[in-house]
């Protein structure tokens, strides 16, 4: 598929809010929402969304459903 690989490490049921990217392709986020029914995946590739400033829509969880560390891709 076309597009950008990007990185991720979750960190779900935090206490804060906020993304650091780590690199060009990599971000760690931390998010409220608890690892349960998808929650904090949703969340997290919200706020990957606001912070590329890019629609939800245009971001796919390619790798890492269950994981922290997941893989997504930003369609073009």
């Amino acid at each position: 598929m076309d597009g950008t690989y990007i990185k991720l490490k979750v960190h779900p049921g935090s206490k804060r809010e906020e993304a650091v990217r780590k690199s060009p392709d990599s971000f760690e986020l931390w998010v409220k929402a608890p690892a349960e029914q998808g929650r904090a995946n949703a969340a997290a590739l919200a706020m990957l969304a606001a912070e590329l400033n890019v629609p939800r829509g245009k971001i796919r969880l390619v790798k890492g459903a269950q994981s922290p560390a997941k893989i997504v891709l930003l369609l073009p």
